[in-house]
């Protein structure tokens, strides 16, 4: 018969075998749930990015810019679903949204809140056109009491509810990336989506104006001609459409990196216009960019000092 010391060695050896087992066993399965857990992560990552595009006070030009890529946004929409887009479909799918399109700018109390609740649901923020980026033709109520324009615009302007400015998305929440242009180029546009799928830096041209229309040929309208043009200071992207039909440029790209406006003032001034005319020319489409608006607020200061002269005299 068998001592009680022998009969417990026995037991405990026949209990440590499995030991080793169920480790393999667990490992084997936390393993299992790894390759679950990145099969499930890989799902996630392929899965479409989802586009939205917002509206606010515009003339829906730049939104048009992207139904009129025609073949390339075929192209896109095979990228990309776009689930919130009015101007092209009625099918809206609910956020968040990986990329947002904001045409136009803020004017009212409800738009200033409605882009607060856009932001919140959008991962990028792309502002596209001069009314998103410095706030559009409709920003030049900002020089003056929007109260004035009301009245003499509007039948019953008790109705009219309105900020008292014009402003740019910027000013309300964090924008990610600006396209300017009135309307913006369709070829930028593609880039910088191309370039969220493609994860890299969206790749579009900082020169002015000057430099497509030596591209292009076209010879200077301000030298040949003498015609006051915004090219040396404003943002490419229009492939200097104007200065080809012997127009000076508008700015409707709005000022290029580090623009010289105060240079090209002096050149206006040297051909014969005055403090007015100079305002009037950085005051169009862009008027409320930072340049612009600086350069024409200074010669609207010269132009009232040089009245006020005129009076006393």
């Amino acid at each position: 018969m068998p001592d009680l010391q022998s009969v417990r060695q026995q037991t405990c050896s026949d209990y440590l075998l499995p030991i080793p087992l169920c480790f393999v066993f667990l490992f084997i399965r936390a393993c299992s749930r790894k390759f679950a857990a990145k099969i499930i992560m890989n799902m996630t990552i392929k899965r479409k990015p989802k586009l939205a595009v917002w509206k606010f006070a515009s003339c829906d030009g730049c939104q048009l810019s992207l139904l009129n890529c025609e073949d390339e946004l075929l192209t896109v929409v095979n990228k990309i679903d776009i689930a919130y887009f009015l101007e092209a479909s009625r099918n809206v799918l609910r956020g968040p949204y990986d990329i947002s399109l904001v045409e136009g700018s803020i004017t009212t109390q409800h738009d200033a809140e409605r882009i607060q609740k856009i932001r919140k649901s959008s991962k990028l923020l792309i502002t596209i056109g001069a009314c998103a980026t410095a706030g559009g033709i409709q920003a030049l109520r900002n020089f003056k009491d929007v109260k004035e324009y009301v009245s003499l615009v509007y039948a019953k302007p008790h109705y009219i509810d309105t900020l008292d400015k014009s402003t740019p998305i910027a000013s309300h929440v964090r924008v990610d990336y600006e396209l300017r242009g009135c309307p913006i180029n369709k070829r930028q546009l593609l880039e910088i989506i191309s370039a969220y799928l493609s994860e890299r830096k969206p790749n579009t041209p900082s020169h002015s104006v000057c430099i497509e229309c030596k591209r292009r040929g076209t010879i200077c309208v301000m030298v040949a001609k003498g015609l006051p043009c915004l090219g040396p200071v404003t943002h490419a992207g229009c492939n200097a459409i104007c200065p080809s039909y012997c127009r000076g440029c508008y700015g409707c790209y709005g000022p290029k990196e580090t623009p010289n406006t105060s240079s090209l003032s002096e050149k206006f001034s040297d051909s014969g216009l005055n403090n007015d005319s100079i305002m009037r020319m950085f005051r169009t489409f862009n008027a409320c960019a930072e340049p612009f608006r600086k350069e024409s607020e200074a010669h609207e200061i010269e132009e009232a000092g040089s009245k006020k002269s005129e009076i006393k005299i």
